[in-house]
């Protein structure tokens, strides 16, 4: 006669009690680390939401601003007269523009001349200068050569109509033997307003 054997896991209760707290953490842990992405995300959108919010509130508060500077320019009695306009048309035609004047001066002057400093004063720009004495040179041909190269830029004789040699002087500088130098532009105010007013 056959006999029948049984076999009885007695640990059985404690496997499944075990499978259960693993999902349970598992799905605590998915769930603590989805609400954590949710709230940084969330406070992402609030932020740009709330940088967004200020810089329309910004351009908001400036188009009024405009908007009411305009409404003031409106209601001002003062206005531009005919003589306020052309003084502000005299002023802009008779600005010099300095830098041009003397990247353009620099380009003209040669490596024998050094110029030592400039004067503007009743709208006469005065440049001092000096350069060696050479033997086989005259002392005025390179002057009058600076002249007439300041005279042929358009640069600067659009403004200074008037270019000449004013005064020279010998001297010694080290035991070498210098000319010290005077060339006077002379600048012609109202030269292109008067022009403009004729035409």
């Amino acid at each position: 006669m056959n006999q029948l054997y049984f076999k009885i896991n007695l640990n059985k209760y404690g496997e499944l009690r075990q499978k259960e707290v693993k999902e349970r953490r598992s799905f605590q842990t998915t769930a603590i680390v989805f609400l954590v992405l949710t709230a940084v995300i969330y406070g992402v959108v609030l932020y740009y939401n709330g940088k967004m919010a200020n810089k329309v509130e910004n351009r908001r508060q400036l188009l009024n601003d405009i908007k009411q500077e305009i409404k003031s320019y409106q209601e001002n009695d003062q206005y531009l007269s005919t003589n306020d306009l052309n003084n502000i048309a005299e002023i802009s035609t008779d600005r010099i523009f300095w830098s041009k004047k003397l990247v353009a001066l620099s380009e003209k002057t040669s490596d024998k001349i050094a110029i030592t400093n400039f004067s503007y004063k009743s709208d006469v720009l005065s440049i001092f200068g000096i350069t060696r004495l050479d033997k086989d040179q005259k002392e005025f041909d390179l002057i009058n050569e600076f002249i007439e190269n300041l005279k042929n830029n358009t640069q600067i004789s659009s403004d200074f109509g008037e270019i000449m040699f004013v005064k020279s002087m010998r001297d010694f500088e080290k035991d070498v033997e210098i000319l010290r130098f005077q060339i006077d532009c002379r600048h012609e105010t109202g030269k292109t307003t008067s022009k403009r007013r004729r035409s």
